[in-house]
């Protein structure tokens, strides 16, 4: 980042690089980030500009602003420059990871899926509450969430449905939907009964519900039945059983239905039977792609195939998706899927100054899905600088 005074600095050649004048040297803008190329899918916008911020907000976006306006530059030459990152579906209740630390991979706003329930909340809601990005919280249906290990809707009776809505009550502006983890692992054959008792805490409360599939007891047509428009289905790539494809490898009806009724869904990498290169292959090859690409990251997964979000975007690179298209889903996507956070993922003018710049790296670069399957990609996004209600942090 470059001072107004190392910008005023004359040149080895003796030009000036910004004039000295004094009416010119009060600041017009506190940061501009310069010369990158910006991709704002909330505004179709994709060209090479300068950002400008002014009192946490973003204030401007055109070529060229004089850098003598501003306090400080960010010099984002050959960059891309974005939105801050909103991952929907995280778990920094596990002590390894760290909101700083999702910031720091441009994860300006967050939302923690289901680590804890009614019983044990409050301590992930001092963690949100303290947190240097925005964080919010999807409350486990199941009581403890999952602080006694993944097997938290076995039985079913930890889904206690007064004590979850007295929750969410106590914390509204903290916790903003509910989780209900339904692979056969989690919930046997409570699947179901899970989502009701979900069901039952959120709708009056009018708060959406995340159900997480896969190799679930029973099939999804009759889980996605019992959801409604503003839900969201995590792990939508898994694999049979009860996955999204039909055994002839298309996507089920009842799945496009479900889009169709507004419900949302989700990515979610994670590291444990959520997805294969070759269900996401089949079903996007079909035209069924993501609405939100999260990351499910947990302590393990800072070290094992999910790393941070932007690698995991880089996934959806290899898969052929734009990358404005990639952008879009963790962006203005993300926003929409999380209502507390439709003022966000955006560079509109008097929008909140939350921008993630990236290095867009040519190589070759080895993904791998929860199946231990490899691929080589050709580019990789890498962070390069995050900044955060107007204030650069990263």
């Amino acid at each position: 980042m470059l001072t107004r005074r190392q910008l005023l600095r004359v040149s080895a050649a003796g030009s000036v690089v910004a004039t000295r004048a004094p009416h010119l040297l009060a600041a017009q803008y506190d940061l501009i980030i310069k010369g990158g190329r910006v991709l704002d899918p909330s505004q179709r916008v994709d060209r090479v500009a300068d950002v400008a911020i002014r009192a946490g907000k973003i204030a401007a976006i055109q070529p060229n602003i004089p850098p003598y306006t501003a306090a400080e530059i960010i010099d984002a030459s050959g960059k891309l420059v974005t939105p801050g990152l909103i991952d929907i579906h995280a778990h920094i209740a596990d002590r390894e990871l760290t909101p700083a630390h999702c910031l720091s991979t441009g994860v300006t706003s967050l939302v923690d899926a289901g680590s804890r329930g009614a019983e044990n909340v409050d301590k992930l809601l001092k963690t949100a509450q303290n947190a240097p990005n925005r964080v919010r919280i999807l409350l486990n249906i199941s009581g403890r969430g999952l602080a006694d290990g993944a097997t938290e809707l076995l039985d079913i009776e930890k889904a206690n449905v007064p004590a979850a809505r007295r929750a969410v009550e106590r914390s509204r502006d903290w916790i903003v939907g509910i989780k209900a983890r339904l692979s056969r692992s989690a919930a046997g054959e409570h699947d179901l009964e899970a989502v009701r008792r979900a069901r039952q805490v959120a709708d009056p409360l009018k708060i959406p519900i995340m159900v997480h599939v896969g190799d679930t007891a029973s099939p999804l047509p009759e889980i996605l039945a019992l959801l409604r428009r503003g839900d969201i289905v995590t792990h939508m790539y898994a694999p049979a059983p009860h996955g999204m494809l039909d055994d002839n490898g298309r996507v089920l009806p009842q799945v496009l239905e479900a889009r169709h009724r507004g419900i949302l869904f989700d990515f979610g990498n994670g590291r444990t039977a959520h997805w294969t290169w070759d269900v996401a292959e089949r079903a996007m090859q079909q035209g069924f792609l993501p609405d939100t690409i999260s990351s499910d990251i947990t302590g393990a997964g800072l070290t094992d195939q999910v790393l941070n979000l932007p690698n995991v975007m880089s996934k959806f690179l290899l898969l052929g998706m734009p990358v404005d298209q990639v952008i879009a889903r963790v962006t203005s996507n993300a926003a929409q899927a999380i209502p507390e956070y439709k003022s966000y993922g955006t560079l509109r003018i008097g929008a909140a100054a939350d921008v993630a710049v990236f290095e867009l790296k040519e190589g070759n670069f080895e993904f791998a899905d929860n199946y231990g399957n490899k691929r080589t990609g050709r580019r990789k996004l890498f962070p390069y600088a995050v900044v955060m209600g107007g204030k650069k942090v990263a």
